[in-house]
């Protein structure tokens, strides 16, 4: 077992390994290159609508084992909240039709079988001819894989798979799209109650992750971006952060758990993603009326997620690339008209904020899913994590702390082995970073 890990990067892929390395009794040490830990996970007052909002609108579902897990060892799981039972609501703007799809509380999606539960105008075959994205390829397109037309890929399947894959579902890997099928909607009811950070992103996700780090005596060191790494033989010997130096002993691991453009830049070889999609979320202070429903889904508008909290609506516009140019007081308009449709509510827009994270995810396409590495690299005391890596699902929650546990796993082993996964660890005694 390594004597030190050490983990770059604060988001949630850094932080699940330093707790599950941490629950193993080894010395920690955390760098954050921001100010703030949690990536693109976090929390941040807003004073244009004088509350603190989340920089996305992340959704857990109940089945995420590996989220409520390291939700559970800090102590927090309780902060995910969300309905019972897995029923969600829907609204077609275009058609001001309302429905709510019932996936029950079981094992098993028998919802399918029943007409008042499933989505409405749809059929027993209709959900059959899903059958062959379960079983597909990630180098196949959901577009060749099953129908991307119809009644129930307008209102049940685009919405899904949209959200997961953060571009065109047509245009996804129909192997993403059908890893997140078996976990969500073929694993029934039980594992698809949607869950939300009650308190918001950092004081669920982020901040009790870091206090827990703290008391068992981790340390986490914002503002400290690494910028050479130095190696001797086939183990990373050194940590150069500038004005901080920091050996790396033999027998001490390295986890790189940062994003794609800081990893490849790092470490030269690397093959990483290289397109990404955007998100759009907006944020309104605005009392939602008794009754909101908490998560709602919008179809046939420019919203396609709607979240009320107390004092706000908030919204996620998925593959947002297309909204990027707009003004934003005309965007933030015509995201209000759909509110207001979807949410039954009428008003002067409020005080509101915009949030566009451009590089969201990795675009989920065939093409860029095969760029994705796998947790090892060609140095023996080096392992890699974050949603980008070859976790299996698309750019989610679940995949970075999946990630994170993967790799937190290799450095407790004591048997790293050399690039078996990829091999690009090729840096001379000091690599230099650029800004």
């Amino acid at each position: 077992m390594p004597k030190n890990v050490h983990i770059i990067g604060a988001g949630i892929s850094g932080l699940s390994a330093a707790v599950q390395l941490s629950n193993a009794g080894l010395p920690v040490h955390v760098y954050e290159a921001t100010q703030q830990a949690g990536g693109r996970c976090r929390s941040f007052f807003d004073s244009a609508t004088n509350l603190t909002i989340d920089n996305g609108n992340h959704l857990v579902l109940s089945g995420n084992q590996y989220v409520r897990n390291y939700a559970r060892a800090i102590g927090t799981e309780s902060g995910l909240v969300g309905p019972t039972s897995a029923k969600f609501p829907f609204v077609d703007i275009s058609t001001v039709q309302r429905w709510q799809v019932d996936l029950g509380g079981g094992r098993l999606p028998t919802w399918v079988f029943d007409k008042a539960r499933r989505v409405p105008d749809t059929r027993l075959w209709d959900y059959l001819k899903l059958a062959p994205i379960l079983w597909a390829g990630a180098d196949e397109l959901v577009g060749n894989t099953i129908p991307c037309n119809g009644t129930l890929y307008r209102r049940l399947v685009r919405p899904l798979l949209l959200a997961a894959l953060n571009c065109d579902p047509p245009e996804g890997s129909a192997g993403l799209a059908g890893a997140i099928v078996r976990e969500t909607l073929l694993a029934g009811g039980e594992a698809c109650r949607p869950l939300v950070a009650r308190d918001g992103l950092s004081a669920v996700l982020v901040e009790p992750a870091v206090k827990l780090l703290e008391r068992r005596g981790a340390t986490v060191r914002l503002s400290h971006k690494l910028r050479k790494l130095a190696k001797s033989g086939e183990i990373i010997s050194e940590l150069d952060f500038g004005d901080d130096k920091i050996a790396v002993g033999p027998d001490d691991a390295v986890i790189l758990a940062v994003p794609p453009r800081a990893a490849a830049t790092l470490l030269p070889g690397l093959k990483t993603p290289t397109e990404f999609r955007a998100v759009v979320n907006a944020h309104f202070r605005f009392d939602p009326p008794a009754g909101a429903d908490p998560i709602l889904g919008v179809v046939g508008g420019l919203v396609e997620w709607l979240f009320a909290y107390p004092q706000r609506f908030s919204v996620t516009i998925s593959n947002g690339d297309r909204l990027l140019d707009i003004p934003r007081e005309e965007l933030v308009r015509a995201i209000w008209r759909d509110v207001c449709e979807a949410g039954g509510i009428s008003g002067e827009l409020p005080p509101w904020q915009i949030v566009c994270e451009r590089r969201a995810t990795f675009e989920a396409t065939p093409e860029q899913n095969a760029l994705r590495p796998g947790p090892v690299t060609g140095c023996k005391n080096l392992f890699l994590a974050g949603d980008w890596t070859a976790t299996g699902l698309p750019a989610t929650i679940e995949g970075s702390v999946r990630s994170g546990n993967r790799a937190a796993d290799l450095a407790l082993s004591d048997k790293h082995s050399i690039g078996k996964s990829t091999r690009f660890c090729t840096l001379p005694n000091t690599q230099e970073v650029s800004e």
